[in-house]
């Protein structure tokens, strides 16, 4: 009897977790494929974004690890997040590492916009 009741119990808190799961809300957000792929040209850009000298994302080779990952990020920022992220990660984090690639003029608003793209397609 005892068996029986521990297994219901742990069956219902399982299917109480995957019921949880299901009703999480996921966004889609629509992407501009050709900018994106401006975008991850820029980021890969060794004059320019550099993005994986710092950070690891599906398909680079040999990724920094300074940075946090950057697939899903979309998932976790909306785009105007990502988009201030980049061009300035000191306002949310006055002791980042990462440069104020806009605040600096390393990248234009066009070129961090196109980033921003990209990203959101990781």
């Amino acid at each position: 009897m005892r068996k029986t009741a521990k297994f219901l119990t742990t069956a219902s808190a399982v299917f109480m977790l995957l019921g949880a799961a299901a009703l999480t809300p996921t966004v889609a957000m629509a992407v501009d494929d050709e900018l994106a792929a401006k975008g991850k040209k820029i980021a890969e850009n060794r004059k320019k974004g550099n993005c994986f000298t710092c950070h690891s994302y599906t398909g680079v080779h040999l990724p920094g690890n300074m940075g946090p990952a950057l697939n899903g990020v979309s998932k976790r920022k909306s785009r105007k997040e990502i988009y201030d992220q980049i061009w300035d990660a000191t306002k949310a984090n006055p002791n980042s590492t990462m440069p104020p690639f806009g605040k600096h003029e390393v990248l234009s608003k066009k070129d961090i916009n196109a980033i921003t793209e990209w990203v959101l397609t990781l």
